[in-house]
C-alpha cells in the first residue's frame, strides 16, 4: 500500500488536481465510517444470538449491506465537496471540470470500494461464526487492512481514467457520477425492509458525516503538507500511522461494545466507567478491558517497525530511517494511539449511556479521529525533523 501511496505524486491526476489529496484520508476513513462500523455490529450481532437464525441473519446482513451502500454514496459525495470548499476557495481557483471529475472520482471510489469490502466482511463474519472464532478480533483489522488498499487502488485508478477523458470525453465524469447517484432509491428501499438498517438510515448520519469532516481537515493538512517538497516524504507515512492507529482503537472499541451488550442495559454502565474520566482508568483500572487496552499500546512499536523496515527495504520512503527519525516517529505513533485509546473509553461508555449504539456511532469518530491526530502528529514530526537539521537529499523526490 505504501509504494501505491508512493506512487500516486507522480501520475498526472494528483499532480495537477492536487485536491485529490484531501479526499484521500476522507475516503480511506470508510472503513472506519463504514466497513469497521458493520464488522463491529455484525460482531456483536454474532455474540448475543441475534444471527443464529438463517433467515435473520440474511435479513440483518443484506439490510447493512444496502445501507451501507446509501452511505458510502451519500459520503463520497460530501468528500468531494469538502475537498472543493477546502482546496479551491481559500485559493481563489475553480475550474468546474476538475470538481465534476472530483465529485465522480470520490462516489465511484466510496461505492464500489464499499460493496467490495462489504462482501469481504460478510464472509470473515459468517466464517467466523461458523468456526467458533470472537468476531470482534479478527473483523475489524481485516476491515481496516482490506479497507486502505482497495480504496487507494481504485481511487487511483478510477481518477486517473476520468482525467484522460477530460479533453476529448468532457461528458464521462458527469455521467459516471449521475449513475451511482441514480442507485441510491434502490438501497433505501432494500435497506428500509429490516428493522435495524431501517433506523439506521434515518438516525445513522451524524457520525458518518461528521467523521467525513474530520478526515477532510486531515486531508487538508496532508495536502498542504505533501505541496511542500521538504516534506513530501509524509505521503508515504501517512496510511501506515493512521492504518495503524484506526485498527487498534476499532479492536478496542468493538470490545468496549460488546461488553456493555452483554452486561449492561443501554443507559447504564459498568461500576468502573461511573464518575469522571481519567486516563489510569483505560489501562489499570479495573474493568474487563483494561488488559486489551495495554497490549494494543504495546502493539505500537513492533508494529510499526515491521513497517518501516518494509517501507526501507521495498525503498519507497523518502526519508532514511536515522535513529533520530524513528525515534520522532515512534513517539508520534505512540501519542497518537494512547490518546485514541483514552477517547474510545470514554466516548463509547459516555454514548452508551445517552443510548446510543456505540456499534454504529464510535468507531466513524475514532477512526476519524485517528486520520486527523496521525496527519497532524506527522506533519508536526516531519516539520521539527527539518527544523533540527535532520534533513534527506531524497526527500521529495
Amino acid at each position: 500500500m505504501d509504494s501505491w501511496f508512493n506512487a500516486l505524486i507522480h501520475w498526472e491526476a494528483f499532480q495537477y488536481i492536487t485536491e485529490i489529496f484531501i479526499l484521500v484520508p476522507a475516503l480511506l476513513g470508510l472503513k472506519g465510517n463504514l466497513e469497521m462500523t458493520l464488522a463491529s455490529r455484525l460482531s456483536t450481532a454474532v455474540n448475543v444470538g441475534k444471527m443464529d437464525s438463517p433467515i435473520e441473519k440474511w435479513n440483518l446482513i443484506i439490510g447493512n449491506l444496502a445501507l451501507k451502500q446509501v452511505q458510502a454514496t451519500v459520503v463520497g459525495f460530501l468528500a468531494a465537496v469538502a475537498a472543493v470548499v477546502l482546496g479551491w476557495i481559500p485559493e481563489g481557483k475553480f475550474q468546474m471540470s476538475h470538481a465534476v471529475l472530483l465529485c465522480s472520482s470520490s462516489v465511484a471510489t466510496a461505492f464500489i470500494a464499499s460493496m467490495l469490502q462489504g462482501f469481504i466482511m460478510v464472509g470473515v463474519i459468517v466464517g467466523s461464526k461458523k468456526t467458533g472464532i470472537n468476531p470482534d478480533n479478527v473483523a475489524t483489522p481485516i476491515a481496516a487492512s482490506f479497507g486502505d488498499l482497495i480504496t487507494l487502488a481504485i481511487l487511483a485508478w478510477i481518477s486517473q481514467g476520468l482525467y484522460k477523458c477530460l479533453d476529448t470525453y468532457p461528458y464521462v465524469s458527469s455521467l459516471v457520477c449521475a449513475f451511482f447517484m441514480c442507485l441510491n432509491p434502490l438501497w433505501i428501499v432494500i435497506s428500509s425492509k429490516h428493522p435495524a438498517s431501517r433506523t439506521l438510515l434515518y438516525s445513522g448520519w451524524e457520525p458518518v458525516i461528521t467523521a467525513m469532516v474530520i478526515s477532510s481537515i486531515g486531508g487538508l493538512i496532508l495536502d498542504k503538507t505533501v505541496s511542500d517538497p521538504n516534506l513530501a516524504g509524509i505521503v508515504v507515512y501517512t496510511p501506515v500511522i493512521n492504518g495503524i492507529g484506526g485498527n487498534l482503537v476499532a479492536i478496542q472499541a468493538s470490545r468496549f461494545s460488546t461488553h456493555l451488550h452483554f452486561h449492561c442495559a443501554p443507559g447504564e454502565v459498568p461500576d468502573e466507567a461511573k464518575g469522571c474520566y481519567y486516563p489510569c482508568r483505560t489501562f489499570w483500572g479495573k474493568g474487563a478491558n483494561h488488559r486489551s487496552a495495554q497490549v494494543l499500546l504495546l502493539l505500537v512499536i513492533p508494529g510499526h517497525l515491521i513497517f518501516l523496515y518494509t517501507i526501507h527495504l521495498m525503498k519507497s520512503g523518502h526519508t532514511t530511517l536515522t535513529p533520530i527519525f524513528m525515534s520522532v516517529y515512534l513517539a508520534a505513533a505512540m501519542l497518537q494511539v494512547f490518546l485514541l485509546l483514552c477517547i474510545a473509553d470514554w466516548m463509547v461508555h459516555s454514548m452508551w449511556r445517552s443510548g446510543k449504539d456505540p456499534d454504529s456511532f464510535s468507531i466513524p469518530y475514532l477512526t476519524a479521529l485517528g486520520d486527523l491526530l496521525g496527519t497532524a502528529l506527522l506533519a508536526l514530526s516531519f516539520h521539527f525533523l527539518w527544523v533540527i537539521g535532520d534533513q534527506d537529499s531524497d526527500v521529495g523526490d
